[in-house]
């Protein structure tokens, strides 16, 4: 093996120094994200004392609340909330065949740091997922045959229903306030709604927030093609609201800045209004910012400790009864493979479960339409889940008979308030630069309506994450390496989606329109796309497939649970924070009114 290389100019000190162990306490939260800050609320309202540790620094309510804030050039173009990937990073390749390297800037997946994590930057989209989302292999077997699967994926059922997770979906959705409009309601389809969607118990906390022209005009030929448009469920409210903990949120301005930064009137549910507040309230919690975990510490089957370095560069150890690791998928798998927690997935033989079933989402397909006079859209407005969204094409929502893929996608016209630093339209054909650029540019602005797809992704055995054996980060630690690539299934997949796009994009009538898919490969050197990390410790039946169990505990370290978008054996459609936070709320259950009851190996009921 050739040289291990740091992120860092400076030296590693030769003598270790070591840690200095701290008082113990009862919990230990690893991220202070949306998971982490729903099981701080939850157990710090038990008595417990609990410890939030957080890698980068504190993001406050009152940071986003001066002039300031409407600055696009930092929060949309220099990341400001987001990683420092000078201190830490990742490496990728496409295959095993390939070298990785590390990723030097964010590319098309950054991930967010400091308090709130990505609760903090997301647009607010708020899915649940779909019955047959959570029994993708069995149902598509049962409806298609074992030959619809690829030979190299590794799909698998999760351990929980829907019926078993509704209502903690219910929960999540309450607190944060969505807006939106039920599909079906105890099994009675609801007209406006996702007639798709499974069944819930009530109907959305706030109705949906206002539509753009664009959305309309995507609306009308939806239903033209006899499709089903419903507004997208979103974290933005539309009108005050005061959720069950007693927090009061404001109605959304559609000011446009929404996605990447905070939220000035406090419309966007996010953690700093939501649960963090009720947390910190108990009296039990702290945060503590600037404190990167490198090491979680086991002694036979118990997790004791997490070493971590503090903003002074001290090493410390601090003990607790409880560990909750909640960061993001790179995260809590990195940290597991570190600290030697689960056997590592190694795709050559297909065995060991810590970071296997890696997958993503991509834009499937995206659909920029331009149009001339009389059409202006003013796409500087708008709110960061502000979507009007068809469902009829996710999943197992149409026939697959003959296609040779499973899943889908959904498609929705989006109006998330798009400033002129990052939305550059123009149509295709047009120079990239010059004088003929900026006129073009200056003209498609405020002409121009975007439809952008998710697309479910299954899991193969070749895409999978594991210690990089060449870099090294600040701390010393190995870089997390990814080996990732689209699938037969998504290029199959993309195909015919961009024939179901380029069908909508001539009802809704433009002058100009492109449709786009994947491409032959994944480029990881490509900008700013979507952030959304599945897998690495996915949830299953047993220790043999999977890194946690159906309450997202470890199956090795019974005090150690994991819990976040890692859990995921494989992406749907759906954007995955609402799975997560219903994975939260269901976890604390689990937690408080299982474990701390008989603390060790929770058996499913």
């Amino acid at each position: 093996m050739g040289k291990v290389f740091s992120l860092n100019i400076h030296e590693l000190p030769e003598e270790k120094i070591m840690a200095t162990t701290l008082k113990p306490v009862d919990v230990v939260i690893i991220g202070v994200g949306w998971a982490g800050s729903i099981l701080a609320k939850e157990l710090a309202q038990t008595g417990l004392k609990v410890v939030g540790l957080e890698r980068g620094g504190n993001r406050r309510q009152e940071d986003f609340t001066l002039p300031g804030i409407h600055d696009q050039l930092k929060y949309d173009r220099r990341l400001e909330l987001f990683e420092n990937l000078s201190r830490t990073t990742l490496t990728f390749r496409n295959t095993t065949r390939e070298v990785a390297r590390p990723m030097r800037r964010h590319g098309p997946f950054p991930w967010g740091e400091g308090v709130g994590g990505a609760g903090l930057h997301w647009a607010g989209w708020t899915w649940r997922m779909t019955p047959w989302d959570f029994q993708i292999k069995s149902q598509t077997i049962a409806r298609y045959g074992e030959k619809m699967i690829p030979e190299d994926s590794t799909i698998q059922d999760w351990p929980i229903t829907y019926d078993e997770l509704e209502p903690y979906y219910d929960k999540f959705e309450y607190t944060l306030g969505i807006s939106g409009k039920a599909g079906n309601l105890k099994g009675e389809i609801q007209p406006g709604g996702n007639p798709f969607e499974g069944p819930r118990a009530r109907e959305y906390p706030n109705p949906p927030l206002k539509r753009s022209y664009g959305e309309t005009l995507f609306a009308n030929a939806a239903r033209e093609l006899g499709y089903h448009p419903f507004p997208m469920p979103a974290a933005q409210m539309s009108q005050p609201y005061k959720n069950p903990d007693g927090v009061t949120l404001g109605a959304c301005v559609y000011c446009g800045y929404c996605m990447n930064t905070g939220c000035e009137v406090m419309a966007k549910a996010v953690p700093q209004t939501t649960t963090l507040p009720v947390a910190l309230k108990t009296g039990n919690f702290e945060i503590r910012t600037h404190a990167a975990v490198t090491r979680i510490n086991t002694s036979g089957n118990r997790a004791i400790s997490v070493t971590y370095i503090d903003g002074q560069g001290r090493e410390l150890e601090q003990p607790a009864d409880l560990i909750l690791l909640t960061a993001f998928t790179w995260s809590n798998t990195h940290l597991l493979l570190v600290s030697g927690i689960g056997k590592p997935y190694n795709p050559a033989t297909g065995t060991g479960v810590v970071g296997k079933n890696y997958s993503w989402h991509n834009a499937l397909p995206y659909i920029p339409l331009y149009y001339d006079e009389g059409h202006i859209f003013n796409p500087f407005m708008g709110a960061g889940a502000l979507g009007t969204v068809i469902a009829d094409f996710q999943g197992d929502n149409f026939d697959h008979t003959g296609l040779g893929f499973i899943g889908g996608n959904i498609l929705a016209a989006i109006a998330m308030g798009h400033g002129p630093l990052t939305f550059q339209p123009t149509p295709p054909g047009t120079p990239s630069w010059g004088s003929e650029w900026k006129k073009a540019l200056a003209y498609y602005y405020t002409r121009t309506v975007q439809i952008i797809g998710l697309h479910d992704h299954l899991s193969y055995r070749g895409n999978y994450m594991d210690l990089d054996p060449n870099y090294r980060d600040i701390y010393g630690n190995p870089l997390l390496r990814l080996t990732y690539d689209y699938g037969p299934n998504e290029r199959r997949m993309s195909e015919y989606l961009v024939s179901v796009g380029d069908k909508i994009a001539k009802a809704m009538k433009p002058s100009k329109y492109a449709v786009y898919g994947l491409d032959a490969h994944f480029n990881a050197g490509a900008g700013y796309g979507i952030i959304h990390q599945v897998g690495g410790a996915i949830t299953g039946t047993t220790p043999a497939n999977s890194v946690v169990n159906k309450y997202l505990q470890s199956w090795d370290v019974p005090n150690l649970f994991v819990i976040g978008a890692s859990s995921f054996p494989q992406i749907s459609s759906f954007n995955p924070t609402g799975t997560v936070g219903a994975l939260a709320y269901f976890a604390a259950d689990a937690i408080k009114n299982k474990y701390l009851k008989n603390p060790g190996p929770l058996v499913p009921s």
